[in-house]
């Protein structure tokens, strides 16, 4: 990935370094997540982003539902084609971990999804997954957001919303 001048987020930091901060777990924290998943783990989830008075939530500033759904689907497609990591998802439900996605998302993001999938910390234990592991799935996010032109303020929201997870996803 070419670092551009013209791609330039948060205080002057480029997309790569902002990618290796907060973004970087947004995939894996995602992605990752379902591998394994059972509705009677307990889970910690971000705390949505609080708004300004008179702001939508970030949920709603997405595009709710429908949008979210649509980013996961290009996003899950990004990584299947991603030879450096989909060989973690080989043996994934893929309509479950879409499924997980989307609440996951809707839910960080103040949505009405709940999701019920294992803690970050349990659904990654034993999966050696690296720091390249990582950015590149965070970069296949990027990707499907940008995709569908998500805005760079909901973009870096949610990108840093779930960043705080890499802490318990990056196991290598």
């Amino acid at each position: 990935m070419s670092e551009s001048p013209s791609i330039i987020v948060r205080g002057g930091q480029s997309r790569r370094a902002f990618l290796r901060s907060a973004g970087a777990v947004a995939v894996f924290g995602g992605a990752f997540l379902v591998v394994g998943c059972s509705d009677d783990d307990k889970k910690a989830m971000p705390t949505p982003v609080p708004t300004r008075p008179g702001q939508a939530k970030l949920y709603d500033r997405l595009g709710g539902k429908p949008a979210i759904t649509a980013v996961v689907d290009a996003f899950v497609a990004n990584v299947a084609a991603d030879a450096r990591i989909n060989r973690f998802f080989a043996n994934t439900d893929i309509p479950t971990l879409k499924m997980h996605l989307v609440n996951q998302i809707g839910e960080a993001t103040g949505g009405p999804e709940k999701y019920t999938g294992r803690d970050m910390k349990t659904a990654h234990a034993g999966l050696m997954i690296t720091k390249a592991d990582f950015d590149a799935l965070v970069e296949d996010l990027v990707k499907a957001l940008d995709q569908f032109k998500v805005p760079a303020q909901e973009k870096q929201e949610l990108l840093g919303l779930l960043g705080p997870m890499e802490k318990d996803i990056v196991t290598a």
